[in-house]
C-alpha cells in the first residue's frame, strides 16, 4: 500500500517545490500590467516610445490601452484615423521589441462598445409605446401617435388593442422588471391578487398591424365598449460610449445581436489586427470590455423569434405587461417577466460576449471584461464567456467596488480561468499625487488573498513628450499616479519584478509587495511576517 502512495507523494513534492520556484523566481507571466490611458490624441511616437521603455525598465508586463477624453485640449492624432492608426501599429512593433504585452479597449472610453461605426438600427434598443383610447361601437380612421424615438429611428413591432381594463393596477418595479433599466430581481414564490376587471385578458387582444398603413394610420371597426390601442415600437436607448473622445464617440452596439457584435468587431480591432499582423498573439494578444455602464436594452430585431425559441410561446400577448399593466394576473405577468430577462440575459452571453470572444479567437487575440455591477445578464456567467475575467478595487475611496474582486474570483474557479485581473489601486480626487507604492500595501496584500493574480494598476497616463515634463499628462481626477514622471519610478523596478534574490530572499506576495519601501527607505506597512 504504501509503495503505491509513494509515486503520488512524489507527485505532490514536485508540484510544491515548482510552485515554491514560481514565487521565488515569478515568472514574466506574473508581472502586473497598467492600464495606459490616451489622452484626446494627445499622442506621439517618441512618447509612446518613452513610455513602453520606462514600463519595460521598470519590470512592468503589459499595457491595457484606453483612449478616453478627460478635458485634455484635442491632439493631433484623431481616434481611429489613419494616423492614429499608424501610432498604434508604433505601439505593437515597440511592446515586440521590449518583450511587452498589449491589450486593446475594444472601443474608445472605458465602457461598453460603442462608436460611430454603429449605424441607429444597430444600436441597443428599447420599447416604445403610445396608448390611444376609443369609445366603441365605431369605426376608428386615424393616425395614431408615433412614439418617441432616439437618433432619428423607430421600427414598429405590433399594434394592439384590448378592453381597457376598470382600474388601474400596475405592476411594482416595471423599469427594472421589464429591463429598461439594470435591476437586480429576486424570485418571488407568491403574488397578490388582482381583480378581474382591472387586468388585460388575453383572449381578448386584437392585432391591428395590417390595419395601419406605413404613416401610422389607422382603420379599423371598434367593438362596443371602451378600448385601449398600443402602438409598441422601438428605437435605440441612446446610449454612447464614454468618456470618448469626439472621434471615436458614437451609439452603443445592440449587445443581443451576434451582427451588431460583428459590425463593432470590425469597426476597431479588425482594423488594428491587420494593420500589426505579424505580432498579433506575440505583442497584441488581447482586446478588452471594461465595466458595464451603459443601462440596459429590452429589444433587437429577432427578439419575437429568439424569446419563443427559448421560452416556447409567444411574447405579443404578453407585451402589455412591458407597459406595466398586468395581463391575466400578477403571477403569470411576473412570470413573463422573468422569461424577458432570461432572454435577454442569454443574448447577451451568446450574441456579444460570447461572440466576441469568438471574434477575437478568430484573430488569434484572448478577450477580458469586467463582468459586473449594472449587467442585465447573469455576471457570473458573463465572467464565464471571457478569457480573463476582471475585478477591481479602488484605494480612494478605500476598498471601492472590491467585491467585484470576490465575484471574478469566484467565476474564475467556476469556468476554469487562470487569469484573473483587477483594476488595481483606482483612486478619485481624494488621492491628490499622495498615493506611493508604500502607502498601498495593505490593498495589495488583500486583492492577492482574494484571488486576484494580475494587478492592471490604475493608471498610467500617456506622457507624449519623451523627456521629464513633469508632472506631465494627467487623466483628470481619475487613478492613481503612476507614470514615469513620477519621483519614484526608476525605484519601483522591484516591486513589480521581486524575487528571492531581489528581495533578499524574502518570498510571496507579501514581501513582493514590500519591495518597493524597502527600496525606497521608507518604513514597512503591514509586514507579514513569516511564521
Amino acid at each position: 500500500m504504501l509503495a503505491a502512495l509513494l509515486p503520488s507523494v512524489g507527485h505532490a513534492a514536485d508540484r510544491y517545490l515548482k510552485l515554491e520556484g514560481g514565487f521565488a523566481n515569478p515568472p514574466a507571466s506574473a508581472r502586473p500590467w497598467v492600464y495606459w490611458f490616451w489622452l484626446n490624441g494627445n499622442i506621439t511616437s517618441n512618447g509612446i516610445t518613452a513610455d513602453l521603455e520606462a514600463i519595460q525598465r521598470v519590470g512592468i508586463g503589459g499595457v491595457l490601452i484606453m483612449e478616453v477624453d478627460q478635458g485634455a485640449p484635442k491632439g493631433v492624432a484623431a481616434f481611429g484615423q489613419p494616423g492614429w492608426r499608424e501610432l498604434f501599429k508604433h505601439v505593437t512593433g515597440e511592446a515586440h521589441r521590449l518583450g511587452l504585452e498589449v491589450n486593446m479597449n475594444n472601443d474608445a472610453g472605458w465602457c461598453g462598445s460603442g462608436g460611430p461605426w454603429i449605424t441607429p438600427e444597430l444600436a441597443m434598443q428599447k420599447v416604445v409605446w403610445t396608448e390611444t383610447n376609443v369609445q366603441g361601437p365605431i369605426h376608428f380612421s386615424g393616425a395614431l401617435e408615433k412614439p418617441k424615438a432616439a437618433a432619428g429611428y423607430y421600427r414598429d413591432i405590433v399594434v394592439m388593442a384590448f378592453p381597457t381594463p376598470a382600474g388601474n393596477a400596475r405592476i411594482d418595479g416595471i423599469q427594472g422588471k421589464a429591463a429598461f433599466a439594470p435591476r437586480f430581481i429576486g424570485p418571488q414564490a407568491s403574488f397578490p391578487l388582482t381583480p378581474s376587471d382591472q387586468t388585460v385578458t388575453r383572449g381578448r387582444i386584437v392585432e391591428l398591424r395590417e390595419k395601419m398603413d406605413t404613416t401610422g394610420r389607422l382603420d379599423w371597426e371598434v367593438p362596443a365598449g371602451q378600448w385601449t390601442i398600443v402602438r409598441f415600437g422601438h428605437t435605440p436607448t441612446g446610449k454612447d460610449n464614454h468618456p470618448a473622445p469626439e472621434a471615436g464617440r458614437g451609439l452603443e452596439c445592440d449587445k443581443l445581436s451576434q451582427k451588431a457584435a460583428e459590425v463593432m468587431f470590425d469597426g476597431l480591432m479588425g482594423k488594428l489586427v491587420a494593420d500589426s499582423k505579424p505580432v498579433v498573439g506575440k505583442s497584441l494578444v488581447a482586446t478588452h470590455i471594461d465595466s458595464w455602464e451603459v443601462g440596459s436594452q429590452n429589444w433587437t430585431p429577432l427578439f419575437r423569434q429568439e424569446f419563443e425559441k427559448r421560452r416556447g410561446y409567444d411574447l405579443f400577448p404578453f407585451l402589455p405587461a412591458m407597459t406595466g399593466r398586468v395581463v391575466e394576473n400578477l403571477e403569470v405577468s411576473e412570470r413573463f417577466l422573468w422569461d424577458l430577462r432570461q432572454t435577454i440575459s442569454e443574448l447577451v452571453l451568446e450574441n456579444y460576449a460570447g461572440h466576441f470572444r469568438e471574434l477575437a479567437h478568430r484573430k488569434g487575440l484572448r478577450l477580458s471584461i469586467e463582468a459586473y455591477s449594472t449587467c442585465p445578464v447573469d455576471e457570473m456567467a458573463y465572467a464565464g464567456r471571457a478569457d480573463e475575467p476582471m475585478g477591481e478595487f479602488w484605494s480612494w475611496a478605500k476598498y471601492g467596488a472590491a467585491f467585484s474582486c470576490t465575484e471574478m474570483t469566484g467565476a474564475a474557479h467556476v469556468y476554469g480561468k487562470r487569469i484573473v485581473g483587477a483594476e488595481a489601486f483606482t483612486a478619485g480626487d481624494q488621492e491628490r499625487w499622495l498615493g506611493h507604492p508604500g502607502g498601498i500595501k495593505e490593498l495589495g496584500d488583500w486583492a492577492f488573498c482574494e484571488g486576484i493574480n494580475r494587478f492592471v494598476f490604475h493608471r498610467y497616463a500617456m506622457q507624449p513628450w519623451p523627456g521629464d515634463a513633469r508632472p506631465g499628462m494627467s487623466m483628470g481626477p481619475w487613478g492613481l499616479h503612476y507614470e514615469r514622471t513620477q519621483t519614484w519610478w526608476e525605484q519601483s523596478r522591484a516591486w513589480h519584478e521581486c524575487s528571492a534574490a531581489n528581495c533578499g530572499g524574502d518570498v510571496g506576495a507579501g514581501r513582493w509587495l514590500e519591495g518597493m519601501s524597502q527600496r525606497s527607505g521608507e518604513p514597512r506597512i503591514n509586514r507579514l511576517d513569516r511564521r
